[in-house]
Order: C-alpha cells, then structure tokens, then sequence
C-alpha cells in the first residue's frame, strides 16, 4: 500500500497496492499539473480523504485540489462506469519518491490524438528531477 498527501497533509489518499505504471498525461489539464497519475476505482482500490476543491472539466472529471497548500491530489469520474463504480486516478507526486521509482511511466496522447503511446523505458524517478 502507498500514501500520499498534500504538502500540508490536509488532503489524503491511499492505494491499496503498487500500481503497474503511471500516466504522464499531455492533455490542457495534465500538462499544466504535471502530475503522474495511477488509476483504479474509488473506495475499492483507492480511498480518499480530506475536503478539496473542484475543477470540473467538460462535466467528465472532476480535479480535486487542496483549498490551502493548493496540491493536485486526484481526479475522479463525475459518471459511474458500465460497473457502477467512479474512475478515480490519483497524483503519484504526492507520495514519496523511493516505493514508487521504478514504476514505468506510460504516455498518453490526450491532447492530439487520445490514445496510448510506445513506452520508452522511463520509469518515476527519471521524472523527480
């Protein structure tokens, strides 16, 4: 299991275990937050706490950012899946660097054409610095 926070530790999240990859997303939102996100299903692979604010983009996803240190914690899907459950994708960013080095990072296209790019062997800690 991870965990991550804001830096102010206000906003909260959980993983309930090593995701395979992270997604460096190219997208308007993404780019500009620069975060690595890795995705599952809120309250089953992910838990979340703590109060946030929202930034609801073309009524799909809806950024949850803390309201005092101003961190990008996670997004989540404002519609249930085919499933019944909400796509929630957190900011690996916000935990710390060493369980999560060597998890390989996915490109995803989501500015020109959405769709998933050739990986190129970076992994996490090639984005740290």
């Amino acid at each position: 299991m991870i965990h991550g926070s804001c830096h102010c530790g206000i906003v909260t999240w959980s993983f309930n275990r090593l995701p395979e990859s992270a997604t460096a997303c190219n997208c308007t939102v993404c780019r500009r937050y620069g975060a690595l996100w890795a995705y599952d299903y809120e309250n089953q692979g992910v838990k979340v706490a703590g109060p946030t604010k929202l930034y609801i983009r073309d009524e799909s996803l809806a950024f949850h950012f803390c309201g005092q240190c101003g961190c990008v914690a996670y997004w989540r899907a404002i519609q249930s899946d085919a499933e019944g459950g909400h796509r929630i994708a957190v900011n690996l960013r916000l935990t710390e660097p060493e369980p999560i080095a060597h998890i390989p990072i996915r490109h995803f296209d989501g500015f020109d054409r959405f769709l998933d790019l050739p990986q190129d062997g970076r992994c996490v800690t090639d984005y740290w610095f």
